[in-house]
């Protein structure tokens, strides 16, 4: 899994490419640094297959940003992780653009 972050304004991107599973979930939550962003995209064109710990890391994420006064947006989800958010409800949890 590979991380590339981009800062516009009060806007990260976080482009993240490759599997979120169970062994790269801890390297996403690890990477997952807000700093003073009031507006962070996670851009998930490049994942193909999402398992129910990169679900609980977006979550969390999710969480942190609503607590700050944040807002936290995910962007390009592909077919495949769009089947696995409306089965567990969390496309009704997260902003997806």
């Amino acid at each position: 899994m590979e991380l590339k972050t981009s800062v516009n304004g009060d806007r990260l991107t976080i482009a993240v490419t490759g599997r979120v599973d169970t062994v790269t979930a801890p390297e996403l939550e690890a990477g997952l640094k807000f700093g003073d962003a009031k507006e962070v995209v996670l851009d998930l064109a490049g994942v193909p297959y999402m398992s129910s710990a990169g679900l609980r890391v977006l979550l969390c994420a999710h969480k942190a940003m609503l607590s700050r006064g944040g807002t936290l947006k995910i962007a390009h989800v592909q077919e495949v992780v769009m089947g696995v958010f409306d089965i567990t409800g969390f496309s009704g949890i997260f902003n997806l653009v």
